[in-house]
């Protein structure tokens, strides 16, 4: 096997497996992207959405993503089978970006961010437990954050294209939601072809997927990891309020996804080096770092007064994304048996996806009753919050 001169993998030593699920999850998020950086200004210019619809809307459809992934999770650890499950979700999110195309309402638009994040759902715990599975040992740090990475650099890719078809198009809307796609099309593609499923431990002995007498099995370090979790998800709501800020400092309505672009590609940056810092070094001092980056943006965010400044602020964004996404997947995967990791990242994911319901209704709520700086200014209170919460858990 490959290593670097720290004696730790390279990416490519890395297994062909990790590389075909990175390239899924790129493909997928290029068509995800090239709606989801258009959508809240859709709502707003096209729909006259409030905030807190366009928070309500993204905050659900989040959660609904979140909530799934915990039976998911706990049905590919039944079956001991993750590729089947990835795949049906994989194929869900592709069949609804069409929805998007012909929606002339609110209802419409939240019933396909639905279905969407209903697919997300569905492959996220079994894509992780594959990762986690497919990782050398002693490198599931740095698949993850090569996972991470190649689904940001789609993360950008996407919004950097609706950019030039909003151009091409001359702001029509629905012409880029219905290229959106073939990009998803491809992941599907991709998946059933290029992934071999490597054998799982199976639940034995368990009539039901979910039973709440597994959770006993589950560590402290585990529940520590989920307590952390959750409050920083309170401080991160959903993105389409970076969007909402962007348009409000002046941005041109067809540069407005160049938010996005920002924030993914500091995030694809960032997401692997420190995937592989978080195999070396402290783990909570890492997730430290992550939510001083992220409070440092909420104060940017909450004082820029022109989208110059908004930009920087989504940058910080995007940093604290890639040092903690990645990381919090690692340290969950570690904390969990083998057998019950789909069911750990599922039940991980059910109670963060509440706490960003709650913080993007939140969101949307303050800014439509005080302005965009007291929504960001709350997102700072959480993180310091989770800050706090870490610090007392190296403590311990």
């Amino acid at each position: 096997m490959t290593t670097g001169a720290t004696g730790r993998p390279s990416p490519s030593a890395l297994p062909a497996g990790i590389w075909v699920l990175g390239f899924v999850s790129l493909l997928m998020d290029v068509s995800s992207e090239l709606i989801h950086s258009l959508l809240p200004v859709f709502l707003l210019t096209e729909l006259g959405a409030s905030a807190l619809v366009i928070g309500l809307i993204e905050g659900t459809a989040e959660a609904v993503a979140l909530v799934v992934k915990v039976f998911s999770g706990a049905l590919s650890d039944h079956l001991g089978r993750r590729k089947t499950l990835a795949v049906a979700g994989y194929g869900l999110g592709a069949m609804s970006k069409p929805l998007f195309a012909i929606a002339t309402s609110t209802g419409m638009v939240f019933a396909a961010r639905v279905v969407d994040r209903v697919g997300k759902g569905i492959r996220g715990a079994p894509r992780d437990a594959l990762v986690a599975e497919l990782a050398p040992a002693g490198s599931r740090g740095a698949a993850f954050g090569l996972r991470q990475a190649l689904d940001t650099v789609g993360a950008f890719l996407g919004p950097l294209l609706a950019v030039g078809l909003m151009l091409l198009f001359a702001d029509d809307f629905q012409a880029v939601f219905w290229l959106a796609a073939i990009p998803g099309a491809l992941a599907v593609a991709l998946l059933v072809i290029g992934i071999r499923e490597p054998r799982s431990p199976r639940l034995a002995g368990q009539r039901s997927p979910i039973h709440w007498r597994l959770l006993r099995r589950l560590s402290p370090a585990y529940w520590a990891i989920v307590l952390v979790g959750v409050i920083f998800t309170l401080a991160r709501f959903a993105e389409a309020f970076l969007v909402l800020r962007a348009q409000q400092g002046g941005l041109p309505l067809a540069w407005v996804p160049l938010v996005l672009v920002v924030m993914n590609l500091v995030y694809a940056a960032a997401a692997y080096p420190f995937g592989r810092l978080a195999d070396r070094f402290s783990r909570p001092r890492l997730l430290a770092l992550g939510l001083a980056a992220l409070i440092l943006a909420d104060l940017v965010l909450a004082n820029a007064a022109g989208w110059g400044l908004v930009l920087v602020g989504v940058g910080l964004w995007g940093l604290h994304l890639g040092i903690t996404q990645g990381l919090l997947s690692a340290m969950i995967a570690d904390a969990a048996p083998g057998d019950l990791r789909g069911s750990a990242f599922g039940l991980f994911s059910l109670l963060c996806g509440l706490a960003m319901l709650a913080g993007s209704a939140l969101a949307g709520l303050l800014w439509d009753l005080f302005g965009a700086a007291a929504t960001f200014q709350a997102g700072a209170a959480f993180a310091v919050l989770a800050l706090g919460s870490v610090l007392l858990w190296r403590r311990h």
